[in-house]
């Protein structure tokens, strides 16, 4: 008979890894099991074009820089290398405006002298106030991510921000739009929307109650900013499986999970191939519903399963990528130095007009008026990822619907929106059409069947004020656990705290895996008593 497994890890995207890493870590038997032959799910690299590094899905790592499990699990040591985005940004002045473009660099003083060339002085003054006031409440948030989505945990970590007030201040700036956040800062509008771009990467617009604190991030990128690691995202990945491995744990790829079932007091994982692996703990690392999916099809309640399916919202997409490789970096309006303007996000919006039409658009299935577009050029800040003279860019857009309204089907429009995304990119960067060698585009239904992204939304499912700390992905599924199924967790982006490189829902479903393990605290008592 086969050995029982202390853990089985359904998926292998990077907060699945994370929990794998943690649970080998501590002795635990483990094996990873991936559906798809490239490991890594939207955090893995692969060769496009000849010569080219491409990422499949993320692209700069904000949140795990901030979270502290790169150095808990060692990652230099497997290979991981992180440089700095510094300038982390680049917003190009508005059409026919003879003003620069606004710099955004790791140095809060050389990024205010950027604004006040751009803005003035007083927008200067007001976004140094704001760095200064959000910094301490990003870093609260950041904490917030650390630790399973209880009362005590959150309190915990925003314990003293407000002391003073209350705590009636602050709630209230946190539960704010994006958009009443920054009104109430700056009256610059180029500004605002390159602020509110930034903000918009985590899913929602910044007209939606609950994200002020998105837009708020902006001020941790001056602690320590976006990290592009260093032969694409999926460097990363390879240095968790590395962690991984070295620990003794096996990942196990084209071999897809197709059912979930309990057996006595051990669980059953059966494969495509036709495996049946025993163990004593499932960690879900997919998609949330495709867990549902998993766990219905080995017997689970039905009809509570149905009721959770309709509780979780994925939304109506997010957007679709240019994975572009081109002879020459773009040269922006506004900043002819690619040095300043190409080695973080470019922030292509100048309007929030446009990032509402955008959204509002996808909300009826249809395109947005005008392309919503961010642009990544990682080639500038690492060479190996191209052909040498050569370089790769990233061109994502937002809003789109992965539902088109009137039946239409993405490989009707495909083609017609990848020209209106690349005129985008060329009416603030001219010339830089010309300089496009290779494409491949991703639609939103690419990015599901490609990367088991449900819906074509990269965070699972909407980052909404109402699916997010301990709403998410639903009250009942919100601890990392699923009820009358003990030995199975949750991670993953459908979990708290939400999309984006963190790692940190894999580090939280792990800690409770194995505090489970050994009675939790009270267990820890008992033992210590015993001694």
């Amino acid at each position: 008979m086969t050995p029982v497994l202390d853990a089985v890890v359904v998926g292998s995207g990077h907060n699945a890894l994370v929990s794998a890493c943690y649970l080998a870590r501590a002795g635990w038997s483990v094996e990873v099991l991936e559906r798809d032959g490239v490991p890594g799910g939207a955090v893995s690299t692969v060769e496009r074009f000849p010569g080219y590094a491409v990422d499949r899905g993320s692209s700069a790592h904000i949140m795990v820089r901030h979270s502290g499990i790169v150095e808990d699990l060692d990652l230099a040591a497997h290979g991981l290398r992180y440089i700095d985005c510094d300038p982390w940004a680049y917003a190009p002045p508005p059409a026919g405006s003879d003003r620069p473009g606004i710099v955004f660099h790791r140095d809060l003083d050389r990024t205010c002298e950027s604004i006040a060339a751009a803005c003035g002085t007083r927008e200067a003054d007001a976004y140094r106030r704001f760095v200064r006031g959000w910094g301490p409440r990003s870093a609260a948030v950041m904490k917030s991510f650390t630790s399973p989505p209880t009362g005590r945990h959150l309190l915990s970590s925003f314990w003293g921000l407000d002391a003073k007030a209350g705590g009636s201040a602050l709630s209230r700036e946190f539960l704010t739009t994006g958009d009443s956040l920054l009104d109430g800062y700056f009256d610059d509008e180029p500004l605002k929307a390159a602020l509110a771009w930034f903000g918009a990467q985590s899913g929602p617009p910044m007209s939606e109650p609950g994200t002020a604190p998105m837009v708020g991030f902006a001020a941790l990128m001056h602690t320590l900013p976006p990290g592009r690691a260093v032969g694409g995202s999926g460097a990363l990945t390879r240095a968790l499986i590395s962690r991984l491995e070295s620990d003794g744990g096996v990942l196990s790829c084209g071999d897809a999970a197709v059912e979930i079932r309990r057996s006595g007091d051990m669980w059953t994982v059966r494969t495509e191939s036709g495996r049946s692996i025993r163990a004593r703990r499932v960690v879900a690392g997919c998609h949330v519903l495709t867990t549902l999916d998993l766990l219905e099809r080995g017997g689970f309640d039905a009809d509570r399963i149905s009721r959770w399916r309709r509780g979780v919202r994925v939304g109506p997409g997010i957007g679709m990528v240019l994975r572009l490789g081109t002879d020459a970096l773009p040269r922006y309006r506004g900043g002819d130095d690619p040095v300043l303007t190409a080695t973080g996000l470019q922030l292509l919006v100048d309007d929030r007009a446009q990032l509402r039409a955008a959204h509002g658009a996808a909300m009826a299935g249809e395109l947005p008026p005008r392309p919503a577009v961010l642009a990544m050029s990682f080639s500038a800040l690492d060479p190996t990822i191209a052909p040498e003279g050569e370089h790769q860019i990233t061109l994502w857009s937002q809003w789109h619907p992965y539902r088109l309204s009137g039946g239409r089907s993405w490989d009707d429009v495909a083609g017609a929106e990848t020209d209106r995304i690349l005129a985008e990119m060329e009416s603030v960067a001219p010339g830089f059409t010309a300089s496009v060698r290779h494409r491949y585009v991703q639609t939103p239904a690419n990015i599901e069947s490609e990367l088991g992204l449900l819906g074509g939304n990269v965070m699972h499912v909407e980052m909404s004020l109402d699916q997010m700390f301990f709403w998410r992905p639903l009250p009942e599924l919100s601890g990392y656990r699923v009820p009358d199924a003990p030995g199975v967790y949750l991670t993953g982006a459908s979990t708290h705290p939400g999309g984006g490189v963190s790692g940190a829902s894999g580090r939280n479903a792990a800690n409770i895996a194995l505090a489970d393990a050994t009675g939790g605290l009270a267990g820890r008592v008992r033992r210590w008593v015993s001694r």
